[in-house]
């Protein structure tokens, strides 16, 4: 089921992005089938397989990819596959004998995705990192926080996932559409640092404009407004404002009952602060849930801070069936949402088999087993 079905991608074991590429082609009905190199090294801090949730709706297959018979079944299921995913270091694998060189040169139609930090060239590509370095290069990180504050780290989203994965998935699937047209694999190189600079193309239209010109913490968008902020409540929960067009404000304003003639106008930012005193006060005056009664629902663009353990019971979330239980474990459903090639079930991390998975190759696991 699902849009990418048929599709068939082999993905190295990594970490953050590559999983994360490999969930979402699989949650589009690709069949995935995950390689792990059995001579790995450590990819981060073990967990129990069940709660791997981004390993979902695909097997895993161990070789020891130090040893020639494993390297040539692994050639033998990219003779069949439609697209590669890897996240090692460059270099990595052509000393394996798995390089974009001979994989093309076996199928000339692969889409070879690699998702790296740095990228497969310049100064720093052969360099370790994670998320914060690889958003701190590209200006993201530098315009993250409060006025006065150090910049705040966004959890890993902005590099491994916005800037890594989801653009390593974009470039897959565009690689294998011009593969069917043309005949012509090519690689895909997703590095996180372009991705996350990628992603920061609006901001920086901001700043030419004109529209981000304060310090971090003092623009519109990054806190500075007291009409894009967050403000707690009585029972010291927190609720959300991002009433950005004037419509929008004005709706807030009359369900707050706040005569705007009595304040500095929206767009006046030396009014901004007397704005926050006013909007903390009011807000510090009920709990969260009155707020809701109030806002929710409205023009006012407003939301309660949900933690992770709240969100799937909000009536919004439980309409859209947007989180759904995997293998006994509550988690996000697929997205997007498609009419016409409708999305399976997620399936458990651990209850794809290899027998299964290789049959989309029309193979068994007796003509991999090394």
């Amino acid at each position: 089921m699902g849009p990418l079905a048929g599709v068939k991608i082999l993905e190295f074991t990594g970490i953050g992005p590559a999983p994360m590429a490999g969930m979402l082609l699989a949650d589009m009905g690709a069949t995935v089938l995950r390689i792990d190199r059995a001579t790995a090294a450590d990819l981060g801090v073990p967990m129990a397989q069940e709660h791997e949730f981004t390993h979902r709706s695909r097997a895993l297959l161990k070789l020891d990819l130090k040893r020639p018979e494993a390297i040539a079944r692994v050639l033998r299921l990219i003779d069949g596959a439609d697209a590669l995913i890897e996240g090692f270091r460059p270099g990595v694998m052509e000393r394996l004998g798995l390089g974009p060189e001979v994989c093309l040169g076996r199928n000339p139609k692969l889409a070879y995705g690699r998702v790296t930090g740095w990228g497969q060239q310049g100064p720093l590509a052969q360099g370790a990192g994670h998320d914060l370095n690889y958003i701190a290069l590209t200006g993201a990180l530098h315009a993250i926080g409060r006025a006065g504050q150090k910049p705040t780290p966004p959890l890993n989203l902005v590099g491994d996932y916005g800037g890594g994965a989801l653009y390593l998935v974009t470039g897959l699937l565009a690689a294998i559409i011009a593969a069917r047209t043309t005949g012509v694999g090519q690689v895909v190189d997703a590095a996180m640092v372009d991705g996350a600079l990628s992603l920061m193309t609006p901001i920086y239209a901001m700043q030419a404009g004109g529209r981000l010109s304060a310090p971090r913490g003092e623009n519109q968008l990054d806190s500075g407004a007291y009409y894009y902020e967050v403000y707690e409540c009585a029972d010291g929960q927190f609720i959300s404002l991002a009433p950005i067009e004037a419509k929008f404000h004005a709706e807030l304003l009359r369900l707050l009952e706040i005569d705007p003639a009595s304040m500095p106008a929206q767009r006046e930012r030396d009014g901004w602060a007397a704005w926050k005193e006013v909007l903390t006060a009011r807000f510090l005056t009920r709990t969260r849930d009155d707020w809701c009664r109030i806002l929710e629902g409205s023009d006012a663009c407003f939301a309660p801070v949900l933690s992770m353990a709240e969100a799937h019971r909000h009536p919004h979330n439980q309409a859209r069936e947007a989180f759904i239980e995997v293998g006994g474990h509550r988690q996000p459903a697929p997205a997007p949402r498609f009419g016409s090639t409708p999305l399976g079930r997620p399936r458990a991390p651990g209850s794809v088999s290899v027998a299964e998975t290789l049959a989309a190759w029309n193979l068994s696991p007796d003509d991999v087993a090394v």
